[in-house]
Formats: C-alpha cells, structure tokens, sequence
C-alpha cells in the first residue's frame, strides 16, 4: 500500500472488467479521469459468473481489510445468461440462482463499512452476428435476448436491495450505430462502447446523493498546489496552477 489515502473504486466483475484497461476500455477512462483523486482497482475474472464470484467474495472483499472500498462496481450476467449445457457444464446460473446470488454480493458488500458505495452494471447487449464471425469457442449460447432478461433481473435487485444500477443493455442500444461500433467481437467492448458505460458511470456517480460525492471535479487533487516556489511561471509573472490541470481529451467528460 502506497500513500498517501485515496478514495478506493473497485471494479469486481467478469471479462468486461478484465479487459476493461485494453482498447481504450472503461477502467483505463475512469483511471484518467480520477488521476490524482482516486485510485481505480480491477479484480476481473473472464469466464467468471456470479456463482463463481460468490466463492471467493470474502478473499477479494475481506472484512478485516485495513482499507475498504469507497466504491465498488459490479458486473456479473453475461455468463450467466449463457444457454445450460446438457451435462450441466459451463457458465449457466438459472435466473433465480442469479438473482440470489447478486443480493448476496450486495449484502456482503454492505457489510464492509457503512460508508461503500455500490454500482451494479448489467449485461450489455451482444451482436450475434459480429460473434459467429469472430468465431468466439464457448459462447455459442448466447442471445441478445437472454442478455436482456437478466439485465432487467439486475435492475430489480438493485431497486430492492437500494444500490445504484446501469442498465447497460439499455444504454448502449440507445447508440443508432451499436452493433457496428460498440464490440470487438460481439461481446467484449470496443472504445466506443466503453465511452457509454463511463458516461453512464459518472451520470450514477453525479446524481447519487452520497456525502461525502465520489463525483470527480468534487474530489480535491492530491497535493494541491498551495504556496508552492516550485509551480511554473506565466508570462503575466504570476505562478501557474498545475494540481487540476487537465489536457486536452478527445471526448469530454461533463
């Protein structure tokens, strides 16, 4: 552990956080963005669902942990939705076995501090097509459909157990483009659909109600500027304040 504290956002989830550092993916926008505010943490398991996560929920999530999470977002579903293999293989979790276990994870999550925050992301969509070409082995199962009914599963833990959810299937439709423009292989997200899921993220984040906010122009920077000797000098001869200097991004966040 490196100092000094920062404000701790934990991404828990499957491939989607996994690989969400690749491609200009999600986690790699957020870290940018909260550069100097926050500290981004991944714990990404592809091929992971949410009976899977529930295993080892108290090592990635321990209760006596000297530091607990400010922030914690959560993807679980996409391979839950999975078809069921005949010999009771793979991924699959039946709807209600996923229901159960994302108020689990809720649950657990709660109990770290009174203070976490908690985001549920659901299945995003698929482009079925865009996968039989890419000929992905293993997920020959998978429907944009079923993605759909355990987003909208998703969605109504978290109106129950009173925890922020995106409804990324959703969103990303929303996009006239998104079969063409949001995937890399009809399921892993291109930088264009990471740029929704961070809009949606901060839109979450923005809105919540939550003292202190975790929005990210309301955190101060780390070691701000202060009376320092050591800051660049303007033309005007006046110092230049740096600590919340932002260069130019090609997609604006506000």
């Amino acid at each position: 552990m490196v100092g000094p504290s920062r404000p701790l956002f934990v991404l828990f989830g499957s491939s989607i956080v996994q690989f969400s550092y690749s491609n200009q993916g999600w986690a790699a926008i957020l870290a940018d963005i909260y550069a100097r505010k926050a500290d981004i943490v991944l714990r990404g398991y592809a091929g992971w669902n949410s009976r899977r996560a529930l295993q080892v929920l108290d090592q990635v999530f321990p209760m006596n942990a000297a530091v607990q999470p400010s922030l914690v977002i959560v993807y679980f579903g996409g391979n839950d939705s999975m078809k069921p293999d005949p010999a009771g293989l793979g991924p699959h979790v039946p709807l209600p076995e996923y229901i159960d276990n994302m108020k689990k994870i809720t649950t657990h999550l709660k109990s770290l501090s009174e203070n976490i925050r908690i985001i549920f992301l659901t299945c995003p969509p698929i482009n079925e097509e865009q996968i039989r070409q890419a000929q992905l082995i293993g997920v020959g199962g998978r429907t944009n459909e079923s993605c759909r009914i355990y987003a909208e599963a998703c969605m109504e833990v978290c109106k129950e157990m009173d925890v922020k959810g995106i409804n990324i299937w959703t969103a990303i439709q929303q996009k006239e483009d998104w079969m063409t423009t949001c995937f890399m292989d009809g399921i892993h997200l291109a930088s264009e659909g990471s740029k929704i899921v961070v809009k949606e993220i901060l839109r979450a984040i923005r809105e919540a109600e939550w003292e202190p906010s975790l929005y990210w122009r309301s955190l101060a920077s780390e070691f701000g500027d202060g009376d320092s000797a050591f800051l660049p000098v303007g033309d005007d001869g006046k110092q230049i304040s740096i600590s919340d200097f932002e260069i130019q991004r090609h997609s604006q966040w506000e």
